[in-house]
């Protein structure tokens, strides 16, 4: 290892001291050491380093730099979920990480990221970027319901699918749907809840998508399962969305909206809803004392997963739907545990497929993007640095 790299490697290793909660071994590109403490819930990890690049990736990329790194393939993990976990639980010690060098990296960051802002021309861009890599690529991983939002595990033992349709039911029942409903749904995906509870509440359903890809499945899906004549599919930002209805759903479409956005959001469901009528929102939430900072920083899953993204906090959603005014906030329930078990139900099945997959033309390094953000987000819902919230409002009056 040459002089320099070896600093580097000395200097991250001692940085990496303060880390108590957790045990992991770096081994390879100069040597071994181990930092931390073992702990009865989680393994020991070892990180395998491949390419001696990785330690100035860390020491000059911080948090996102490590990912890089990975995504690079100069450092490998059998046991990718609990290592992120270790990292979140010394938080505060590997921010030393964070150097000068790497927050002029995060502001480079920062920056690209406001030019996705999630205007109605900046929403369909950024929405394409995740959704255009192809309906058979998620077919891979997905359950036959299509479903990419958290399924709802009244067991362990059930299936994804099961727990997709769980989750349906779940809300259906909160919003009591019934036959003579007239629902909203903003944010469809590919059709899964529309298709499900047409055919067993019988109510009728407009559901929205501003991706092509998914429209065009939705499309096809709904004449297929014969439930097209109570399915009104539009291609409609949902700020453009028209109508009165007695239901109103949306299943993580929130985090698409942007905090600036968010009260624009909430005033049109309240617009979109008749007097009495009730909305139901799953969310992905970021805790309300670490939200300000979070809008002012870009991680992993901005950079390489959903541009334009931003997880909204209880508190900023509660003062948006206060602002849009004629919303009670009715019930709330975190859910967190079952996201966990959600993405390693589609981690698990994506590492099964990874060579039909890669027959689709998926190049490596979008295959370790993809079983990073998986590890990454399984970790951050374990560790409760991120929520799953279920939402029930109320329109209330005549507002």
């Amino acid at each position: 290892m040459p002089i320099g790299a070896a600093a580097i490697r000395s200097l991250v290793q001692r940085r990496l001291r303060g880390i108590e909660t957790g045990r992991i071994t770096f081994r390879g590109a100069g040597g071994e050491f181990s930092v931390g403490r073992s702990v009865d819930d989680l393994p020991d990890v070892c990180v395998e380093v491949t390419d001696a690049r990785f330690y100035r990736e860390a020491l000059f990329g911080g948090a996102l730099g490590v990912a890089e790194s990975y995504l690079a393939g100069h450092w490998d993990c059998d046991h990718l979920v609990p290592l992120l976990q270790v990292a979140l639980r010394n938080r505060t010690a590997l921010d030393c990480l964070n150097s000068w060098t790497s927050r002029r990296v995060g502001a480079f960051a920062r920056w690209a990221h406001r030019w996705r802002a999630n205007t109605r021309r900046g929403s369909r861009r950024n929405i394409a970027a995740h959704y255009d890599l192809g309906n058979d690529f998620f077919a891979e991983f997905l359950d036959p319901t299509m479903t990419y939002s958290s399924g709802y595990f009244a067991t362990s033992q059930m299936s994804m699918e099961e727990a997709s349709i769980a989750k349906y039911e779940r809300l259906a029942n909160w919003l009591d749907l019934q036959e003579n409903d007239r629902v909203l749904e903003i944010g469809g995906g590919w059709g899964g809840f529309a298709e499900h509870v047409v055919a067993t509440r019988g109510c009728r359903v407009t559901t929205t998508t501003i991706s092509s890809a998914q429209f065009e499945y939705a499309r096809r899906w709904f004449e297929r399962a014969g439930v097209a004549e109570k399915i009104e599919l539009l291609k409609t930002d949902y700020r453009d969305l028209q109508g009165s209805y007695d239901k109103l759903i949306s299943i993580e479409m929130i985090e698409a909206v942007g905090h600036e956005y968010l009260p624009q959001f909430f005033d049109r469901c309240r617009r979109l809803l008749k007097p009495g009528g009730k909305a139901a929102l799953q969310a992905i939430t970021i805790p309300d004392e670490r939200y300000a900072a979070y809008r002012k920083n870009v991680d992993f899953i901005q950079r390489y997963v959903f541009p334009g993204g931003c997880l909204p906090s209880l508190g900023a959603m509660a003062s948006a739907a206060a602002q849009a005014g004629g919303l009670g906030w009715r019930r709330y329930e975190d859910l967190a545990p079952h996201y966990a078990l959600t993405l390693a139900a589609w981690h698990e099945r994506f590492v099964e497929r990874e060579d039909r997959i890669r027959a689709l033309g998926a190049p490596d390094r979008l295959l370790r993007i993809w079983r990073y953000y998986f590890a990454y987000c399984e970790a951050a819902f374990r560790e409760r640095a991120i929520g799953l919230a279920h939402i029930l409002l109320e329109k209330e009056g005549n507002a």
